[in-house]
């Protein structure tokens, strides 16, 4: 069996090794091509260019629009615009949803208002209102006028709702039945679609003013008998919905608890406007945990890994001048006890330890407290609670951890003062990183920010100038 036969066709890792391979041997032939005297040579070269072009375009073709946007997330922009080219028009739409914000942007960028209006007009309404913030406003003021009313008010409803809520998340693609129907009915109304809705594994059963009155799943659709009324067939009780206004992370977890594929969307008077699906939600998870990662290492928002110097520049800069002034002040810490440090050498070999430790211990409680806050387990009144826990796991730390430091300091340097110094040392300041840990999280919280950004960044600076501090001082008044 070939190599190509083994392959699983959804290797998107091979899908852009095999795109990368078809550039560089489009390069390779166009640069010969180009080196070479001949008769003919515009025609030569024309042949090869669109011999390379037609294969490069019939693997795009066969490739999904999520595959698609992986590759050009990958490629840099030189090729990321040429592969861009080659991707059929009508499938423009799907792709743009598809690639990161950072990405999204360089490919508007080289677009025509009406190759914009195009790919928009491929969108249903709630992938327009997603797509809607990073179009140009004249673009969007035809795209609005193209549509018909439903669409209008869809649109309009969509993208009223903040981004992250329920309203702003859920779709308007559903199937919804009558209740005072048969089985029979509602197969023959199935079979009037050209294909359901993705993530159907639900009806939403309403009422003549569409209020929601239950829901009918597919299993018992195909397991009663098909004379049988709906109203019989269906669940009435424990009905899990949501209003456009819940909050995303509260929605999200309501699918991982009850494992729902889908879900109905009601307004204040139970009527049906919407539903969520599993994908809508698995989406805004991987947003929101990039954004985590990203907030905790002090980047304002995701960036394109081959943007230009200044765009990365100036996403990294506000919290690089944060850790030049925090790295400062450790720095002048230090030098408040360089007569400390000349008497005694060992402290300088020994200080780093303390700062290190303290900054990995404190991160640790951080993330964890972050963690909590994100899945709805901690409220404000249980921050004495938790620093009362994480002020106990940091001094058992301490002193197992610190005493251990304090005999391989007094075995290195014979001194058991320094290694008393050093165990007390550490011990206080894994107390100052349970304290930050727990503390900054919660106070950003409190006050209204969102407790990951930026994290790291403030536990560490506290326990680097906090550990330089007391280890220093501990030993200048203890061992000088």
């Amino acid at each position: 069996m070939s190599e190509q036969d083994e392959r699983h066709p959804d290797d998107v890792q091979q899908h852009l090794r095999e795109v990368q391979e078809l550039l560089g041997r489009h390069k390779v032939v166009e640069d010969l091509v180009h080196r070479q005297d001949m008769p003919r040579h515009e025609l030569v070269e024309g042949l090869v260019h669109k011999q390379h072009l037609a294969e490069l375009q019939n693997h795009l073709d066969r490739l999904h629009p999520a595959d698609i946007a992986y590759i050009l997330e990958a490629l840099p922009l030189e090729d990321r615009l040429f592969v861009w080219d080659l991707v059929k028009a009508e499938r423009d739409g799907d792709i743009l949803l598809e690639v990161s914000d950072a990405v999204r942007e360089s490919l508007i960028e080289t677009m025509d208002p009406h190759e914009l209006k195009a790919a928009a007009e491929t969108l249903d309404a709630d992938e327009l209102a997603d797509l809607a913030p990073d179009l140009p406003p004249e673009v969007m003021q035809d795209v609005f006028l193209s549509l018909d009313s439903e669409e209008r008010e869809q649109l309009r409803a969509a993208m009223s709702f903040p981004e992250d809520s329920v309203g702003a998340l859920m779709d308007f693609d559903m199937v919804t039945v009558r209740e005072d129907v048969t089985l029979e009915v509602v197969l023959r109304y199935l079979r009037r679609f050209d294909e359901l809705p993705d993530h159907t594994d639900k009806l939403f059963v309403i009422d003549r003013e569409d209020h929601l009155k239950g829901i009918l799943t597919l299993e018992s659709l195909l397991i009663n008998d098909p004379d049988m009324a709906v109203t019989a067939a269906m669940h009435k009780e424990n009905v899990i919905s949501f209003e456009p206004q819940d909050e995303a992370d509260d929605a999200a977890q309501a699918f991982e608890r009850y494992d729902l594929v889908s879900a109905p969307v009601i307004d204040a008077d139970r009527r049906v406007i919407g539903r969520l699906t599993v994908a809508d939600v698995v989406d805004y998870i991987r947003e929101e945990s990039e954004h985590e990662i990203l907030s905790n290492a002090g980047l304002r928002e995701e960036e394109d890994i081959f943007a230009s110097v200044w765009d990365s520049v100036k996403n990294r800069w506000s919290w690089l001048a944060v850790n030049l002034v925090t790295a400062f002040i450790a720095s002048r810490v230090i030098g408040a006890f360089e007569g400390s440090i000349e008497k005694l050498v060992a402290l300088a070999a020994l200080m780093p330890i303390v700062a290190g430790i303290g900054g990995n211990s404190g991160n640790q409680t951080s993330t964890m407290i972050v963690r909590a806050i994100a899945m709805g387990q901690v409220e404000q009144s249980a921050m004495q609670r938790l620093m009362k826990k994480e002020v106990g796991v940091a001094l058992f730390n301490g002193l197992v951890w610190g005493g251990l430091l304090g005999v391989l300091a007094w075995w290195l340097y014979g001194s058991a003062s320094l290694g008393l110094v050093m165990t007390a040392a550490m011990t206080l300041n894994l107390l100052l990183a349970a304290s930050a840990g727990v503390g900054i999280p919660m106070l950003r919280m409190r006050l209204g920010a969102d407790p990951a950004i930026g994290g790291s960044v403030m536990v560490t600076a506290l326990t680097d100038s906090g550990g330089f501090f007391i280890f220093l001082g501990l030993a200048t008044l203890f061992l000088l």
